[in-house]
């Protein structure tokens, strides 16, 4: 393999080759790109440690790992040479040949586009005061390191999954620390980078990441380019990210019925990966304990190192957001090795195993007994009823953006079209997106706050890729099985599919979200009246409206409800079978509220319209409360002016409106870390009273950033009394 060059690498590694018996050989020296060669041995880093001390590379890691260092000074672990600037910088780094980017260049713009799309980097909104690279750091915050990256499978998939350890050089053995960061979303492998891996970093700890099986992992059918694990681009037969379970022959006829579509990873790997975020994180914290060892075993003389760096003696912190924040809790739940200490988790994405035993209930608010909703189930109401309650009268002119990114005209269409199903009520439009937003307030149970920012949202897509991309991963379906006639390609103006551009292709792993419509790949309703068209600009076939092919989001609410959205009868035929199929994938993905008495801290935004609080975090405390009871240490910090996306806050009106939920992710951390290395007390769960800035000309200070209070008054706690989640006004 010829030599790859990576700026700042600056030490020779030699590199190993694991034969079949297991004996060690050196291989030929690669300078600044080492690979650690795999087979699936027996045993791993961290586990039955007293019985195999040598230090022996995880079974589940599949092929080579790749291991690179990083100065501090041309390039590094945190911001790909970017430093703090350069990520907050508008402008982007380039490609120097735009069809043929070279890892380092994707690996750099990939770091730059995921801390941006989860970090406010605007001036004023905290960036550089309270969070970023150079907060607590020296000039702009580079960090020197090694950086790993293997592939790895569960048992049952033979899905790659990218998993990634980053090992500071102020990581000290005999204080040993390890945080985990898996991807937000449905991100790559940097996923987390801004969020739990600027964390870990800082604070000198190992950060073990995973895309989860997720990532962009794109596969285009037209010519079978698919992403090798640096995010270059192959036709050939070698390890990818994913390619779907086409042959040729099955490949060349959906090419010609269906030209110029992409599969992706999370939607069409067909593993179902949301299943196994739990085991994804704890084998990537295991992967961190082989790499340390590599680092810093004992050498024996014979090629071989004993363990030095234990669970036992190693402070873990399963942390992250989102997705990433669901997949920390999940596998939490599943330690029964105890790899994890502590779990630090902000806006969670947890499906909480339905308990009706117990409600919710806001201040003086309805009791709400319907809650633990799934993901699925949220998401597809948002996608069928958000675009027309996006002009109520209530929201149309106050939510921040929603002329800027949603179309009025088609947002009437929608109105018009459910009206005529029966689906809402109104002899006018303002009556029948009224209706609309009565129905995601009180038939599915959205909370008020989050109506101001739910219409960016619809405009964003957010609820649309969710239900099609989640349909398709719970029920297991093939890109071949087109679920709800919706396809992903590039289409162009009038929004018929088109040929992706090569350029666009080619930077895909660095710009894409992994969840389409994103970075030039989108939402195609095959079924759309007169040709195949981007879903936002479809009409459908029974409306003839241009209503944003409501007919396809229609047909994902049946398949999440398990009845027909209109009718109510029961589906049949194919329809009622990939219901029970996404049902049954909804249930593996259900999480036990049993943290095993870990300390743990949940912080979430009351104005969440992307993972609504009454189907997450709220009934999540509810079910460990039943679950763990007096041996719960589980604290959960409701923050008010807080959302989803702060990357949202750079924008007018929002920023007038939200502070920066990042900045009690971090205290979460810091929470957690002090009550397991020093023995504070975590805080009780309460509400945190933050103060809105006011207008986006006003630096965001600390007297915007109500600190999470050590003894909370009552009037603001959060307790489970009397069958009840009580949580103040």
């Amino acid at each position: 393999m010829a030599p790859v060059m990576v700026p700042g690498f600056v030490r020779v590694r030699r590199v190993l080759m694991s034969n079949k018996n297991n004996r060690e050989q050196p291989m030929k020296t690669l300078f600044q790109y080492t690979l650690i060669g795999a087979v699936a041995l027996t045993g791993t880093a961290c586990n039955d440690s007293s019985k195999k001390p040598f230090n022996q590379l995880p079974g589940f890691i599949q092929g080579e790992v790749h291991s690179t260092q990083y100065d501090g000074v041309t390039d590094d672990l945190l911001t790909g040479g970017l430093g703090a600037s350069g990520l907050a910088s508008a402008t982007a780094p380039a490609f120097d040949d735009p069809l043929n980017p070279t890892p380092e260049e994707l690996r750099t713009l990939a770091i730059y586009n995921n801390y941006r799309a989860l970090v406010d980097t605007v001036p004023g909104g905290g960036y550089g005061e309270f969070f970023g690279p150079q907060v607590d750091s020296s000039g702009e915050g580079l960090i020197a390191g090694n950086e790993y990256l293997a592939y790895m499978t569960v048992n049952g998939s033979d899905v790659p999954v990218t998993v990634m350890v980053q090992v500071p050089s102020s990581f000290d053995p005999e204080q040993a620390c390890m945080v985990t960061a898996p991807s937000s979303g449905s991100r790559g492998i940097y996923g987390a980078i801004g969020t739990a891996g600027e964390w870990g970093l800082k604070k000198g700890c190992a950060v073990v990441y995973t895309d989860k099986g997720t990532g962009t992992g794109s596969h285009n059918l037209a010519t079978n380019s698919a992403q090798r694990i640096d995010g270059t681009l192959t036709q050939a037969d070698e390890p990818v990210q994913f390619r779907a379970d086409l042959d040729a022959q099955a490949r060349a006829d959906f090419d010609a019925a269906w030209p110029d579509r992409f599969a992706y990873k999370h939607a069409h790997s067909k593993a179902n990966p949301e299943a196994d975020w739990g085991r994804h994180v704890l084998q990537s914290i295991e992967f961190g304990f082989y790499v340390l060892n590599e680092e810093f075993g004992q050498e024996t003389g014979n090629g071989r190192k004993v363990i030095k760096v234990k669970p036992k003696d190693t402070l873990v912190i399963a942390s992250s957001v989102s997705n990433g924040g669901g997949a920390s809790v999940r596998a939490a739940e599943l330690d029964d090795k105890g790899l994890i200490d502590g779990v630090a988790v902000s806006e969670p994405n947890v499906n909480p195993q339905v308990d009706t035993s117990f409600t919710i209930r806001q201040g003086s608010g309805p009791e709400l007994a319907e809650h633990s909703r799934s993901l699925l189930d949220y998401t597809t109401a948002l996608a069928v009823y958000q675009g027309c309650a996006n002009i109520a009268p209530e929201v149309r002119d106050v939510a921040p953006l929603n002329a800027t990114f949603n179309n009025f005209t088609i947002a009437e269409n929608i109105c018009n079209s459910l009206a005529n199903k029966g689906l809402v009520t109104g002899a006018t439009t303002d009556d029948r997106a009224s209706d609309a937003l009565r129905i995601l307030e009180e038939e599915v149970g959205i909370q008020p706050e989050q109506n101001l920012l739910a219409p960016v949202h619809f405009g964003l897509a957010v609820a649309q890729s969710i239900s099609t991309t989640y349909a398709n991963a719970y029920g297991q379906a093939g890109v071949e099985d087109r679920l709800c006639d919706i396809s992903l390609a590039a289409t162009g103006a009038g929004g018929a599919v088109t040929p992706i551009t090569a350029a666009q292709e080619a930077a895909l792993f660095s710009a894409s979200n992994g969840i389409p419509p994103s970075a030039g790949v989108n939402l195609v309703y095959d079924g759309a009246e007169g040709q195949p068209t981007n879903l936002g600009a479809s009409a459908s076939p029974s409306t003839s409206q241009q209503d944003y092919g409501l007919d396809a989001l229609l047909c994902l609410r049946s398949l999440a409800l398990g009845t027909d959205a209109v009718t109510g009868s029961p589906l049949s035929g194919d329809a009622a079978e990939w219901s029970e199929r996404i049902a049954d994938g909804v249930e593996q993905i259900r999480a036990s509220g049993n943290l095993r008495g870990k300390p743990t801290v949940f912080v979430t935004g009351r104005a969440d319209a992307i993972l609504p609080i009454n189907h997450t975090s709220r009934p999540y405390f509810g079910l460990n409360q039943r679950v763990e009871g007096s041996n719960s240490k589980l604290r959960y910090y409701e923050i008010l002016n807080a959302h989803h996306l702060d990357v949202l806050n750079g924008f007018p009106g929002i920023a007038d409106r939200y502070v920066p939920l990042h900045h009690y992710f971090f205290q979460a951390l810091d929470l957690v870390w002090a009550n397991l290395a020093d023995k504070q007390a975590l805080p009780p769960s309460q509400v945190v009273r933050t103060v809105p800035r006011g207008d986006m000309a006003t630096p965001l200070s600390e007297a915007n950033l109500t600190p999470i209070d050590p003894a909370p008054d009552a009037g603001d706690r959060i307790v489970f009394a009397d069958d009840q989640v009580q949580i103040p006004d």
